[in-house]
Protein backbone atom coordinates (compact mmCIF):
# COMPACT_ATOMS: atom_id res chain seq x y z
CA UNK A 1 0.00 0.00 0.00
CA UNK A 2 1.58 3.15 -1.11
CA UNK A 3 0.24 6.64 0.72
CA UNK A 4 0.30 10.23 -0.73
CA UNK A 5 -0.53 13.04 1.50
CA UNK A 6 -1.94 16.94 -0.32
CA UNK A 7 -3.61 19.51 1.37
CA UNK A 8 -0.91 21.35 3.09
CA UNK A 9 0.08 25.21 2.76
CA UNK A 10 0.39 28.52 4.43
CA UNK A 11 -1.78 29.32 6.59
CA UNK A 12 -2.48 32.37 9.21
CA UNK A 13 -2.97 31.52 13.29
CA UNK A 14 -6.74 30.91 13.55
CA UNK A 15 -6.69 29.43 10.20
CA UNK A 16 -8.23 26.05 8.40
CA UNK A 17 -6.78 23.97 6.50
CA UNK A 18 -7.73 19.97 5.11
CA UNK A 19 -5.41 17.14 4.76
CA UNK A 20 -6.00 14.20 2.55
CA UNK A 21 -4.20 11.00 2.34
CA UNK A 22 -4.94 8.98 -0.99
CA UNK A 23 -4.00 4.61 -0.12
CA UNK A 24 -3.51 2.62 -3.12
CA UNK A 25 -4.47 -1.07 -2.58
CA UNK A 26 -7.25 -2.70 -1.60
CA UNK A 27 -6.42 -3.51 2.47
CA UNK A 28 -6.63 0.09 3.32
CA UNK A 29 -10.51 -0.52 4.49
CA UNK A 30 -9.38 -3.12 6.82
CA UNK A 31 -6.09 -0.81 8.52
CA UNK A 32 -6.77 1.52 11.09
CA UNK A 33 -4.80 4.80 10.40
CA UNK A 34 -2.90 7.46 12.04
CA UNK A 35 -1.35 10.96 10.83
CA UNK A 36 1.84 11.52 11.97
CA UNK A 37 3.93 15.18 11.78
CA UNK A 38 7.23 15.98 12.14
CA UNK A 39 8.11 19.67 13.27
CA UNK A 40 11.43 21.06 12.47
CA UNK A 41 14.24 20.08 14.42
CA UNK A 42 11.74 17.44 16.85
CA UNK A 43 10.55 13.56 16.48
CA UNK A 44 7.65 12.66 14.40
CA UNK A 45 5.00 12.66 16.82
CA UNK A 46 1.45 10.44 16.18
CA UNK A 47 -2.02 13.26 16.33
CA UNK A 48 -4.97 11.12 15.42
CA UNK A 49 -5.86 7.63 14.99
CA UNK A 50 -9.31 6.25 13.40
CA UNK A 51 -10.19 2.62 13.25
CA UNK A 52 -11.53 0.98 10.09
CA UNK A 53 -14.91 1.19 12.22
CA UNK A 54 -14.35 5.11 13.02
CA UNK A 55 -13.32 5.33 16.12
CA UNK A 56 -10.77 8.58 16.87
CA UNK A 57 -8.25 9.28 19.45
CA UNK A 58 -6.35 12.51 19.29
CA UNK A 59 -3.39 14.13 21.00
CA UNK A 60 -3.95 16.27 24.07
CA UNK A 61 -2.15 18.87 21.93
CA UNK A 62 -4.72 18.97 18.89
CA UNK A 63 -7.70 17.46 20.86
CA UNK A 64 -10.92 19.70 19.94
CA UNK A 65 -9.31 21.49 16.89
CA UNK A 66 -8.22 18.91 14.48
CA UNK A 67 -10.56 16.03 13.70
CA UNK A 68 -10.01 12.87 11.48
CA UNK A 69 -12.21 10.83 9.79
CA UNK A 70 -12.28 7.77 6.28
CA UNK A 71 -13.46 7.13 3.56
CA UNK A 72 -13.42 3.55 2.48
CA UNK A 73 -14.86 3.77 -0.07
CA UNK A 74 -12.26 5.96 -1.81
CA UNK A 75 -9.26 4.66 0.20
CA UNK A 76 -9.04 8.02 1.26
CA UNK A 77 -8.52 9.24 5.29
CA UNK A 78 -8.71 13.22 6.31
CA UNK A 79 -7.65 15.41 8.78
CA UNK A 80 -9.49 18.59 9.10
CA UNK A 81 -7.53 21.24 11.19
CA UNK A 82 -9.30 24.29 12.84
CA UNK A 83 -7.74 27.23 14.98
CA UNK A 84 -4.20 26.91 13.89
CA UNK A 85 -1.58 27.66 16.04
CA UNK A 86 2.50 28.01 14.65
CA UNK A 87 3.48 25.12 16.82
CA UNK A 88 0.95 23.20 14.43
CA UNK A 89 3.90 23.58 11.78
CA UNK A 90 5.25 20.55 10.35
CA UNK A 91 5.19 18.03 7.95
CA UNK A 92 1.66 15.19 7.89
CA UNK A 93 2.12 11.77 7.32
CA UNK A 94 -0.35 9.22 7.25
CA UNK A 95 0.37 5.49 8.21
CA UNK A 96 -1.39 2.47 8.39
CA UNK A 97 -1.04 1.28 11.82
CA UNK A 98 -2.29 -1.34 14.36
CA UNK A 99 -4.17 -0.34 17.60
CA UNK A 100 -7.25 1.86 18.59
CA UNK A 101 -5.49 4.88 20.27
CA UNK A 102 -2.70 7.33 20.48
CA UNK A 103 -1.03 5.41 23.39
CA UNK A 104 -1.93 1.73 21.42
CA UNK A 105 -1.31 2.69 17.80
CA UNK A 106 1.54 0.65 16.26
CA UNK A 107 3.23 1.69 12.68
CA UNK A 108 3.09 -1.14 9.93
CA UNK A 109 3.93 -0.36 6.29
CA UNK A 110 6.03 2.37 5.49
CA UNK A 111 6.29 6.51 5.20
CA UNK A 112 4.98 7.95 2.10
CA UNK A 113 5.50 11.18 1.18
CA UNK A 114 4.18 14.00 3.55
CA UNK A 115 2.23 17.10 3.14
CA UNK A 116 4.02 20.52 4.32
CA UNK A 117 1.72 22.82 7.04
CA UNK A 118 3.21 26.06 7.26
CA UNK A 119 1.23 28.54 9.89
CA UNK A 120 2.08 31.96 10.18
CA UNK A 121 1.66 34.45 13.53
Amino acid sequence: VQLQASGGGLVQAGGSLRLSCAASGSIFSINEMGWYRQAPGKQRELVATITNGGSTDYADSVKGRFTISRDNAKNTVFLQMNSLKPDDTAVYYCRRGRGRTIATMTQIGSWGQGTLVTVSS
